[in-house]
This record gives structure tokens, C-alpha cells and sequence, in this order.
């Protein structure tokens, strides 16, 4: 294990893209050509400067992440897109580019899906037998993880409480996946409805999304690892899988690095709105792990399945759920039924002189047009057939190779 960090002392977050052809549009399962092209032979990791690279679980997904901790967030987006930059210079001659947003909107991954054969490969076929990985939750999410420290148990208690009960809120800043197989789904974060039961076969693995209240190492070994471990020694029987990796709450506890990993952020249209949803979600985190806005106590008693009901209503309703619990509200100092846009709206506010000025714009974007997911349902009017959502999802790359925010019709 490396240095011990304390509460916001550095950060890690990491990006994930989908390849696509830039003919046909489907996937392109070919980020082992990718990666070989860039560092003469084929290796799952690559150090590029700030930033690393590396493989997923299928062929046609890379991750961007910080090439270790990081205390500079301000610089980070711009350090993402350059990588971003390098990448698409890559894959132009094999006519193919990267594609933001949290689902492909028309892929079949019964079809299209390829698993990584290379490293690591062992750990994915046993997935694969397991839970099929062949379906959308599987083959078709890119999210944004963010990585913070914790020193000891103590820190560890403040974190955990204070990231328990902002999760439900996540889907309301950052749903980007409103179209699965061509269709307008009813969801504003299907990616997060697939979460939900991806691995219901191993109920243990997700429980509700929602991590238990736990606040000590030993508690968390007890209620989540214990569990999991259990539940999957028979069909792990060559004891290849990691607690740590089988976990897969809406943030989990890594105490082989001292860290909780967020996984319920939707990648957006451009690392510029990717790191500023992070330096709210980081901002509001402090302002709660501080007390500033209600105490530990009154956060720490909240239960799973009453923060699950409201994460439930915003990954289909987004930033447009009306939240009517003013015990849950007055965790943010609020006291009458809001919307989750209104309570990120106050939020920011509260926290805003502490965001840099490029973030800001980012967030006043989403703010005044709307979750990426609303963005996306606007500009194709609601017309799900294959050529409005293609021209629109090929916009959303060039925001990606521009930095830029998505707003429709401009």
C-alpha cells in the first residue's frame, strides 16, 4: 500500500470511453491496437505523463485516469484532454474515434460485445461465466470514478457518512445515458438502472447501491466483505477475485489504498464538464464532512433503503424529481419539497467561490440547459429513429475532441 493521504488531501479520478467507428458508428473493439500503437508493444497499462491508460473489461472501452494522486484538480481537465487529443490522432487511420456519454445509444451487446483477451483475462471469463457480460450493464457503461482519501477510521467515518447520503443526488448533476438500442428508455440514467441489478445473480456484490452504515474498517469487513467473499467461493474456486473488486456499491471502501471510490457519476461530453461535476461533488462532500450544513450524527443515521428510494426516482427522473423528505433536505440546510436541480442549484452556491472559473461556466451550463441527458432528449426532439440520434452522438465526440460543452441547437 502507498503514502496514507488524509481527507482532501489528493485525488484520483478516472475516465471511461467508448471506441466507436466512424463509418459504421458501432463499437470498435480495438483498444489492444490502440494501446500497442502507442507504446510499440501491447501493455494494460500506460503512463502517459499526468495521465494513464489502460484496458477494461471489454475491447472497445479505455480508461483515463490520474497517473497516481493528484492535489491540482484545476489543471486536470485540461491534462484529460490532451490524452484525449493523442487518442483520437491514434485511431483516425483505423477510421475511429472515442465517444463520451455514459451508453452507446444503439449498440447490441448480444452482437457487438468482445471481452478483453489479454491481461487480466482469467478474472474476466470467470465474470463472464458468472453473469453474462455480454449485457448493456455490462458491456455498454462508461462512468466517472472519483477516488478520495481517508487517513484512519475516523476520517473514514465522516467520509463514508457524508458520501452515503449525497449518492442519491448523484443522477440529477451528471445522467447521461437516456437511449439504449435505439430507444428512448424513460430513464435519465438507464446505465444506473442496469447497475442496480447487473449482478443479481451474487446479490451480495451491489446489495442496494446504497453502502450500508458502516463507519470502521472491522464493521466494513464484517457487513460487506465477509459477506461477498462468501458468496462467491463457489464459483471462484481457483480464488483469483478480490473483495475489493467484487464490491460494487455505489461507492466502495478500498482500504488497499485508504480510499472511497464514487461510481455513480455519468461520463459527460468533455473532461471540462467531467472534473467540474467532480469539484462539486468533492465541494459539497467538504462542506459535509465539515458539518457546515447538519452534524455527523443526524448523517450517519440514515439508513440504505431510505437513501435507495430517493437514488431510485432520480435515475429515472433526474434533475427534475421532486424530493418532498425534509429530514433527507435538511441534511443540505433546506427545509420545504425541492427538486434535485434546485438542491444542487443551492449547493453550488454555497460552494461556488471554491470552484475555478472554467468549472463554473461548465456547471452554470448544466444548471440552465439541463442533465447531458435532458440535452441529448432536446436535440433529438424526441425522435429515437437511428439518424437524429447518430448526428446528434457524433456532435457529443466533437465535443470531446473540442472540450466543449454539449447545448443543443446552438
Amino acid at each position: 500500500m502507498g503514502k496514507k493521504y488524509h481527507l482532501f488531501e489528493v485525488y484520483g479520478i478516472e475516465l471511461e470511453y467508448m471506441l466507436v467507428n466512424t463509418n459504421s458508428f458501432k463499437v470498435a473493439p480495438i483498444v489492444d491496437v490502440l494501446l500497442t500503437k502507442k507504446n510499440g508493444e501491447l501493455t494494460s497499462d500506460i503512463e502517459n505523463g499526468a495521465i494513464a491508460w489502460s484496458n477494461e473489461l471489454v475491447a472497445h472501452v479505455v480508461e483515463l485516469k490520474t497517473n497516481g494522486p493528484t492535489n491540482d484538480l484545476n489543471s486536470l481537465a485540461e491534462a484529460f484532454h490532451k490524452n484525449v487529443l493523442e487518442i483520437n490522432a491514434l485511431l483516425k487511420p483505423l477510421q475511429a474515434n472515442l465517444l463520451p456519454t455514459a451508453c452507446h445509444p444503439t449498440m447490441n451487446p448480444l452482437k457487438d460485445t468482445q471481452l478483453w483477451k489479454h491481461s487480466y483475462s482469467e478474472v474476466y471469463e470467470l465474470y463472464n461465466r458468472i453473469f453474462d457480460c455480454k449485457g448493456h450493464g455490462w458491456s455498454n457503461v462508461q462512468s466517472t470514478h472519483i477516488n478520495l482519501p481517508f487517513y484512519d477510521d475516523k476520517e473514514f467515518e465522516k467520509l463514508h457518512a457524508a458520501v452515503r447520503v449525497i449518492l442519491p443526488l448523484i443522477p440529477g448533476l451528471c445522467a447521461s445515458s437516456p437511449i439504449l438500442d435505439g430507444k428512448i428508455t424513460g430513464y435519465k440514467d438507464t446505465r444506473l438502472e442496469y447497475y442496480k441489478t447487473n449482478q443479481k445473480e451474487i446479490p451480495e456484490m451491489t446489495g442496494l447501491v446504497i453502502p450500508e452504515r458502516v463507519f470502521t474498517k472491522a464493521d466494513y469487513h464484517a457487513t460487506i466483505f465477509d459477506p461477498i467473499k462468501k458468496a462467491i467461493k463457489k464459483y471462484d474456486t481457483n480464488n483469483i477475485l478480490d473483495h475489493h473488486f467484487l464490491n460494487s456499491r455505489g461507492a466502495i471502501a478500498r482500504f488497499d489504498r485508504n480510499a472511497i471510490e464514487i461510481r455513480l457519476v455519468d461520463i459527460q461530453e468533455c473532461p471540462k464538464a467531467d472534473i467540474a461535476i467532480c469539484s462539486l461533488i468533492i465541494e459539497v462532500l467538504k462542506l459535509l464532512v465539515n458539518g457546515k450544513t447538519v452534524s455527523l450524527k443526524k448523517q450517519k443515521k440514515w439508513l440504505k433503503q431510505d437513501l435507495f428510494a430517493i437514488l431510485n426516482n432520480t435515475i429515472k427522473d433526474g434533475e427534475f424529481y421532486n424530493i418532498s423528505d425534509l429530514e433527507y433536505l435538511s441534511l443540505f440546510d433546506l427545509n420545504e419539497t425541492t427538486s434535485v436541480k434546485n438542491i444542487w442549484q443551492h449547493l453550488y452556491d454555497l460552494v461556488k467561490p471554491n470552484i475555478n472559473k472554467d468549472y463554473q461556466q461548465a456547471l452554470e451550463v448544466i444548471f440552465k440547459h439541463g442533465t447531458l441527458s435532458t440535452r441529448i432528449l432536446q436535440a433529438i426532439s424526441n425522435d429515437d429513429s437511428a439518424k437524429p440520434i447518430e448526428t446528434v452522438y457524433m456532435h457529443l465526440a466533437n465535443c470531446l475532441q473540442e472540450n466543449k460543452l454539449f447545448i443543443p441547437h446552438l
